[in-house]
């Protein structure tokens, strides 16, 4: 039986599990239609678009669809075997090994995308997660992430071993986004055609 591990333990665990997570992890691409919607909403401060990946992993499939898309695409991963993956698989594009957590880049990015990272935070280091998303917000950026319909931690497994996760409320999470200066353009609970994953789209307001 795999125990449950905590929001510490996840950077270690990918840490590990690294080399299996990238054979693992699907090509379908079944989040082409929400990346496609954050294209479509990332405005055009300076060509090429620049997009910031939050949890980036091995680099494949997201955001090796979003350099093919003419995107600079910037990842940031905690876990230093999955840097040096994406390193690899995309070895044109920026990338740190870094934190999310109190992270400042010093740069602005017309898109930020923390697609199934975010979550593994603590609620506490989510809350705080917003500050930085707007430190890293071009004017009129798009921003998006995924999260859970509810309130509440589940944990899952990533190459055999156990994984958190967890959510706030999602009126929380529009009060944090609003308190940053985000206008939330979509939520969509549970997306049945995204493999019922729940999904925040918002655009930065501020200059």
């Amino acid at each position: 039986m795999i125990g449950r591990s905590t929001p510490d333990d996840i950077l270690p665990t990918y840490d590990r599990v690294a080399t299996d997570f990238q054979a693992q992890r699907g090509r379908s691409l079944f989040e082409k239609s929400r990346l496609d919607r954050l294209l479509g909403v990332a405005p055009r401060n300076v060509s090429p678009r620049r997009l910031l990946d939050l949890g980036c992993g091995t680099g494949a499939p997201i955001a090796t669809y979003l350099a093919e898309r003419g995107v600079s695409v910037t990842g940031v991963d905690g876990a230093a075997a999955m840097i040096e993956l994406f390193r690899q698989t995309l070895p044109n594009a920026t990338a740190h090994h870094a934190d999310m957590r109190g992270l400042d880049l010093g740069s602005k990015f017309d898109a930020i995308l923390a697609w199934n990272s975010f979550f593994h935070l603590s609620p506490d280091d989510q809350r705080a997660m917003f500050p930085v998303f707007a430190k890293h917000a071009a004017p009129k950026a798009a921003l998006m992430f995924t999260a859970g319909p509810s309130a509440g931690e589940v944990w899952g497994t990533a190459g055999g071993e156990s994984v958190y996760h967890s959510s706030l409320d999602p009126q929380e999470y529009r009060d944090l986004l609003a308190a940053n200066g985000f206008k939330v353009l979509e939520y969509r609970p549970e997306d049945p055609t995204c493999n019922n994953h729940t999904i925040w789209l918002a655009r930065f307001t501020q200059n």
